[in-house]
Protein backbone atom coordinates (compact mmCIF):
# COMPACT_ATOMS: atom_id res chain seq x y z
CA UNK A 1 0.00 0.00 0.00
CA UNK A 2 1.44 3.36 -0.96
CA UNK A 3 2.27 5.94 1.66
CA UNK A 4 -0.16 8.45 0.10
CA UNK A 5 -3.00 5.96 0.24
CA UNK A 6 -2.26 5.13 3.88
CA UNK A 7 -2.23 8.83 4.78
CA UNK A 8 -5.49 9.41 2.89
CA UNK A 9 -7.15 6.53 4.72
CA UNK A 10 -5.95 7.83 8.09
CA UNK A 11 -7.18 11.36 7.36
CA UNK A 12 -10.50 10.09 6.07
CA UNK A 13 -11.02 7.94 9.16
CA UNK A 14 -10.12 10.79 11.48
CA UNK A 15 -12.41 13.28 9.73
CA UNK A 16 -15.24 10.76 9.81
CA UNK A 17 -14.89 10.34 13.55
CA UNK A 18 -14.75 14.10 14.12
CA UNK A 19 -17.92 14.52 12.10
CA UNK A 20 -19.62 11.71 14.00
CA UNK A 21 -18.60 13.16 17.34
CA UNK A 22 -20.86 16.15 16.72
CA UNK A 23 -23.83 13.78 16.65
CA UNK A 24 -22.49 11.69 19.53
CA UNK A 25 -24.77 13.33 22.03
CA UNK A 26 -27.81 12.04 20.15
CA UNK A 27 -27.09 8.41 19.33
CA UNK A 28 -24.42 5.73 19.20
CA UNK A 29 -22.26 6.31 16.11
CA UNK A 30 -22.33 3.77 13.29
CA UNK A 31 -18.88 2.39 12.63
CA UNK A 32 -17.63 -0.36 10.36
CA UNK A 33 -15.58 -2.42 12.83
CA UNK A 34 -14.54 -5.01 10.24
CA UNK A 35 -10.96 -3.73 9.94
CA UNK A 36 -10.47 -3.70 13.72
CA UNK A 37 -11.93 -7.19 14.04
CA UNK A 38 -9.90 -8.49 11.13
CA UNK A 39 -6.71 -7.24 12.80
CA UNK A 40 -7.73 -8.77 16.11
CA UNK A 41 -8.64 -12.06 14.43
CA UNK A 42 -5.30 -12.29 12.66
CA UNK A 43 -3.43 -11.50 15.87
CA UNK A 44 -5.30 -14.20 17.81
CA UNK A 45 -3.68 -17.39 18.99
CA UNK A 46 -6.27 -19.64 17.38
CA UNK A 47 -5.68 -20.58 13.78
CA UNK A 48 -9.27 -20.08 12.57
CA UNK A 49 -9.18 -16.38 11.69
CA UNK A 50 -12.57 -16.59 9.98
CA UNK A 51 -14.18 -17.84 13.20
CA UNK A 52 -12.27 -15.24 15.24
CA UNK A 53 -13.43 -12.49 12.88
CA UNK A 54 -17.07 -13.52 13.20
CA UNK A 55 -16.80 -13.79 16.98
CA UNK A 56 -15.35 -10.27 17.14
CA UNK A 57 -18.03 -8.84 14.85
CA UNK A 58 -20.74 -10.48 16.95
CA UNK A 59 -19.24 -9.13 20.16
CA UNK A 60 -19.00 -5.62 18.71
CA UNK A 61 -22.65 -5.78 17.59
CA UNK A 62 -23.78 -6.90 21.06
CA UNK A 63 -21.74 -4.09 22.60
CA UNK A 64 -23.29 -1.55 20.22
CA UNK A 65 -26.78 -2.84 21.06
CA UNK A 66 -26.06 -2.46 24.78
CA UNK A 67 -24.67 1.03 24.25
CA UNK A 68 -27.82 1.97 22.35
CA UNK A 69 -29.96 0.87 25.29
CA UNK A 70 -27.88 2.83 27.80
CA UNK A 71 -26.76 5.78 25.67
CA UNK A 72 -28.95 8.38 27.36
CA UNK A 73 -27.62 7.38 30.80
CA UNK A 74 -24.17 8.74 29.94
CA UNK A 75 -23.63 12.52 30.07
CA UNK A 76 -23.48 14.14 26.62
CA UNK A 77 -20.02 15.56 27.35
CA UNK A 78 -18.68 12.08 28.16
CA UNK A 79 -20.28 10.63 25.03
CA UNK A 80 -18.66 13.29 22.84
CA UNK A 81 -15.24 12.94 24.48
CA UNK A 82 -15.25 9.16 24.25
CA UNK A 83 -16.31 9.20 20.60
CA UNK A 84 -13.52 11.69 19.85
CA UNK A 85 -10.95 9.31 21.33
CA UNK A 86 -11.84 6.73 18.68
CA UNK A 87 -9.70 8.24 15.93
CA UNK A 88 -8.24 5.57 13.69
CA UNK A 89 -10.06 2.27 13.91
CA UNK A 90 -12.97 2.73 16.30
CA UNK A 91 -14.64 -0.10 18.19
CA UNK A 92 -17.73 -0.19 20.34
CA UNK A 93 -15.83 -2.12 23.01
CA UNK A 94 -13.36 0.74 23.44
CA UNK A 95 -16.20 3.28 23.41
CA UNK A 96 -18.07 1.34 26.09
CA UNK A 97 -14.93 1.06 28.20
CA UNK A 98 -14.30 4.79 27.97
CA UNK A 99 -17.87 5.64 28.99
CA UNK A 100 -17.90 3.12 31.82
CA UNK A 101 -14.60 4.37 33.21
CA UNK A 102 -15.82 7.98 33.19
CA UNK A 103 -19.04 6.92 34.90
CA UNK A 104 -17.23 4.83 37.51
CA UNK A 105 -14.82 7.64 38.37
CA UNK A 106 -17.70 10.09 38.80
CA UNK A 107 -19.66 7.61 40.92
CA UNK A 108 -16.75 6.72 43.16
CA UNK A 109 -17.46 7.74 46.74
CA UNK A 110 -13.77 8.13 47.43
CA UNK A 111 -11.45 9.48 44.69
CA UNK A 112 -8.66 7.42 46.26
CA UNK A 113 -10.58 4.30 45.20
CA UNK A 114 -9.80 5.02 41.55
CA UNK A 115 -6.46 6.78 41.88
CA UNK A 116 -3.30 4.65 41.81
CA UNK A 117 -1.80 4.24 45.25
CA UNK A 118 1.74 5.48 45.83
CA UNK A 119 4.06 2.86 47.20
Amino acid sequence: MSRRLMIAIAISSTLGVWYQSAAAADSVPRWDVTASCRGAAQAGYQQDTKENLQRCLDTEQRTRDQLSKNWSTFPAEDRMRCVKTQTFSPTYSELATCLEMKRDIKNSANPADVAPQKK
